[in-house]
């Protein structure tokens, strides 16, 4: 597994949500997980062209949020390995929102063409804010101290959220 830089990525600027606004772009950071990939192996993961990957991958880079991992000569050409620029991409600042909302779009499309039907809660709660913050640091030590397993093994998505559902009076 090659290393992805930094643990934790801020995405904040105008540029890094304009990004990923597109959902092939966030299919991108999906695919590459945390193990390096080419144009040739995203766009066969993603049944996609390769200069449509090569173009998405562009605007990705240009924008921080992946990198060239190495790259390596072959029968006479260059492959180029790419990674996410973070094992973690924290969404802070203006486009979060929005950002969210695309993201989940897209998370729930490839939650539909999963080849196992996929394990979904949605519970509403009334939290005091010591409970948001008890519950919110217990989810993220949970994701945090998990140990994967070999990668032979197929990849999951794991998604955990908490927002504050909005009042009907708001």
């Amino acid at each position: 597994m090659e290393p992805t830089g930094d643990e934790v990525l801020q995405v904040a600027t105008a540029e890094q949500y304009a990004a990923l606004g597109h959902p092939t772009r966030l299919r991108l950071l999906f695919a590459l997980g945390q193990q390096p990939a080419t144009i040739s192996q995203l766009a066969a993961a993603l049944h996609s062209h390769k200069g449509n990957i090569a173009h998405h991958l562009k605007v990705l880079r240009e924008a921080g949020l992946v990198r060239l991992a190495h790259s390596r000569q072959v029968r006479g050409g260059t492959e180029q390995y790419f990674v996410r620029s973070a094992r973690k991409l924290n969404f802070t600042g203006e486009g979060a929102s929005a950002y969210t909302a695309m993201a989940m779009r897209t998370v729930g499309e490839e939650m539909a063409a999963a080849p196992t039907e996929p394990h979904i809660t949605l519970r509403h709660l009334r939290l005091t804010q010591a409970q948001v913050d008890e519950l919110t640091e217990t989810l993220t030590s949970l994701v945090e101290h998990l140990t994967e397993a070999a990668e032979t093994e197929p990849r999951y998505g794991l998604l955990l959220g908490l927002y504050r559902h909005r009042d009907p009076a708001d």
